[in-house]
């Protein structure tokens, strides 16, 4: 019988490497980690919710959010569309994935669709299970590490994930900023792992 050992890190603060000190079998993101992603620039948080957008697709809002212990922020990391990948399996930079909100069970998703603010490519959360559900992780190490700074690319459409400040939504969701994509991969698509359930690795178990 094979044990799968978790860490739970519910808080994450941005530190110097002397001070926050990851396991080595904690340390790269893994299939079935349940985590949440960070917006560099600005400390938001990638988030999903019942609240679909009032134009363009229709479908549920994808946006960034402020507070980091909101548990709508939480996505649990899957293989790309039609490929097992094992849980605890070491996600490698140049990997395909997808990202399925925890509380609405929907998958991050985009689409040749403007953006409801910026008029960029819209991101929303759909469950149709399709290709557009597919992202691109590119990083500079061999796999996908915890605190360090990954962009994702869609698939389909090439563009990266994005979210910047220009743009927050009023009510019924103030303040929350639009995540779109984005055809250039700048500051405003940089995205960390932080907080989050993290399955160990299988390769150090």
């Amino acid at each position: 019988m094979k044990f799968i050992k978790f860490l739970c890190l519910f808080t994450s603060v941005i530190t110097t490497e002397t001070d926050f000190v990851i396991e080595k079998e904690f340390e790269s993101v893994t299939c079935g980690s349940q985590i949440k992603l960070t917006h560099q620039q600005t400390g938001y948080k990638l988030h999903s919710h019942d609240v679909k957008y009032g134009s363009g697709s229709g479908q549920q809002s994808v946006t960034g959010f402020s507070k980091g212990n909101d548990p709508n922020s939480y996505f649990v990391v899957f293989g790309e569309l039609n490929q097992d990948c094992e849980r605890g399996k070491i996600i490698e930079c140049g990997s395909t994935i997808r990202l399925k909100h925890q509380r609405t069970q929907k998958f991050l998703h985009s689409h040749l669709i403007h953006s409801p603010l910026s008029q960029q490519q819209e991101v929303s959360a759909h469950d149709s299970l399709d290709s557009g559900d597919n992202w691109l992780v590119k990083c500079n190490t061999k796999t996908w590490k915890r605190e360090k700074v990954i962009n994702l690319q869609h698939v389909d459409t090439k563009v990266f994930l994005s979210a910047s400040g220009r743009y927050a939504f009023g009510n019924p969701i103030n303040g929350q900023l639009e995540v779109c994509g984005r055809k250039y991969a700048g500051n405003d698509e940089q995205w960390i792992a932080q907080e989050g359930i993290y399955l160990t690795a299988l390769e150090t178990q």
